[in-house]
């Protein structure tokens, strides 16, 4: 399941009321600017795909188009729509998703990093930086000085050792 919260003013929001579907395709650093554009000038007024030379393919699963230079494209039908004032929540399944072949290695493991994903914060696109752990580091044992054997980190008690909240929310 995911979502995506649209004003009801937003040419795309009667798209997608209507149709019942919609796509998250994932924006790269090369698409920067088509994404920026795509998201101040509306579709009634221009075409999104010929003004940013984008390629448009037809979903597996939906009738509306996935961008072919996104390295994922999520297809989605929508389950329930919640207003929430300015905004309006679909809350959707999501029912095939689609990755492109040059970001797996030859092992099959896919790398979204070689994409240069971006994200959007307080009004700027920025790209992901380094790594800053990997999945279980916080549970995983750890060599002990004395034995050289491993030991698995504890937690107790409410703050489990942590300093402050900041940190506490830093997972």
């Amino acid at each position: 399941m995911t979502y995506v919260s649209i004003r009801p003013e937003r040419h795309s929001y009667e798209l997608i009321k209507e149709s019942g579907e919609f796509v998250i395709n994932l924006v790269t650093k090369d698409l920067t600017y088509a994404c920026d554009f795509c998201g101040v000038r509306s579709g009634r007024d221009v075409d999104k795909f010929t003004e940013m030379h984008l390629t448009a393919k037809k979903g597996e699963k939906v009738d509306c188009p996935i961008i072919l230079e996104s390295p994922v494209n999520i297809e989605c039908k929508v389950k329930e729509i919640v207003p929430l004032g300015s905004h309006h929540m679909f809350l959707a399944e999501v029912v095939s998703v689609s990755v492109s072949e040059k970001y797996f290695d030859k092992t099959g493991k896919f790398h979204l990093n070689r994409s240069k994903p971006i994200c959007y914060s307080h009004g700027g696109y920025f790209t992901l930086g380094e790594q800053v752990g990997s999945f279980g580091y916080s549970v995983r044992k750890k060599d002990t000085p004395k034995t050289g054997t491993k030991q698995r980190k504890r937690r107790s008690g409410k703050n489990s050792g942590r300093n402050n909240k900041r940190e506490r929310m830093n997972f």
